[in-house]
């Protein structure tokens, strides 16, 4: 039987109003490294700039978790594995490894976080991964092996590459325990997830940075990205508004859109879009290998990330990159 003519037009609109939203998503979580880096090096320390990100946001995103407050009694543990991982981990490891090697290094690198969690699936559930998640997992350890240039001794800071690395563990871990978010017949709210994970991320970082010992007056001064002048609040709102508040709610609009594959695609030029802004703002270029295997790392996270075996379809509760991951895919514990 033939689709009605209006309902498949209003199925592609659909469709391209969420591409367009998963862009957009792509594009705003791609600038927060670019945005971030200089506020670090006119004198703040990452974890603080970390803090300031969440914290404001979770203010911006208050609203949404009172509406949802019914989340903390029913999935309390989908919450607290997002706010701890997802947020204060992630971000605090991408942050602090941005004080020392490149953004689009340091968010590529993170890129592995797919292929991690195919080696969890393998080796500690021993579950079978198929042939095509093996060689995407390759792939991705090969193309990393090009970004950080291991025939010249691991030209970036080590600890920095540590750091990333850190970032992409904490996003396996939220893999693991967020498996809870698909079962049951109530699957949470993807944006009262995200509101309360911003709230226990900033109590978690409020402990850890101690806010009250910031160098506050940086933020009325300006920092300078690539030799430019660029007011710190202007780069601090930036960081808040466009690439956490609209970052994740775009992110989250847009998965309900597409398919799940579809959105994990367009979420892989976040990592695209990083390097292009730091290249053309902060002047941070890749050398030709670094730049194949960067795209290596994507294609190979791709593949993992797809081809791992499901124990069922999953319910994702937002999109997004490896700086800030939400779904909750059906290949974890």
């Amino acid at each position: 039987m033939p689709v009605p003519t209006s309902v498949s037009t209003r199925s592609d609109h659909r469709k391209g109003v969420g591409l367009g939203l998963a862009l957009l998503s792509a594009l705003a979580f791609g600038g927060s490294g670019v945005a971030a880096k200089p506020l670090i090096e006119a004198g703040l320390d990452p974890l603080h700039v970390v803090w300031l990100r969440v914290a404001g946001a979770a203010l911006v995103m208050l609203p949404l978790a009172v509406r949802h407050r019914g989340l903390l009694r029913r999935r309390p543990g989908l919450l607290a594995g997002f706010g701890l991982f997802a947020v204060a981990g992630v971000q605090a490891c991408y942050f602090a490894a941005l004080s020392r090697i490149p953004v689009g290094v340091a968010l590529l690198v993170e890129y592995l976080a797919p292929a991690l969690v195919l080696g969890w699936v393998r080796f500690v559930q021993r579950r079978p991964v198929t042939r095509a998640a093996a060689v995407g997992v390759v792939l991705a350890v090969g193309g990393l092996a090009c970004v950080v240039e291991v025939w010249a001794g691991l030209g970036f800071d080590a600890l920095g590459l540590l750091l990333a690395l850190g970032a992409a563990c904490c996003q396996v871990g939220y893999f693991v325990l967020s498996d809870q978010g698909s079962d049951g017949d109530e699957v949470p709210d993807p944006l009262g997830v995200i509101a309360y994970g911003l709230l226990i991320g900033a109590a978690v970082l409020t402990a850890v940075a101690r806010p009250w010992s910031m160098d506050w007056s940086v933020l009325t001064g300006s920092a300078e990205m690539n030799g430019t002048p660029v007011a710190a609040a202007v780069l601090l709102g930036w960081i808040v508004f466009v690439a956490t508040v609209v970052a994740y709610v775009t992110g989250v609009v847009s998965v309900r859109r597409l398919s799940p594959q579809v959105a994990g695609v367009v979420a892989c030029l976040e990592a695209v879009i990083a390097t292009v802004l730091a290249w053309v703002l902060l002047g941070e270029h890749l050398s030709a290998p670094q730049i194949v295997g960067g795209a290596v790392v994507l294609t190979g996270a791709f593949i993992a990330q797809s081809s791992a075996p499901s124990k069922g379809t999953g319910t994702p509760v937002a999109a997004g990159g490896p700086e800030r991951e939400l779904s909750v895919p059906g290949t974890t514990a």
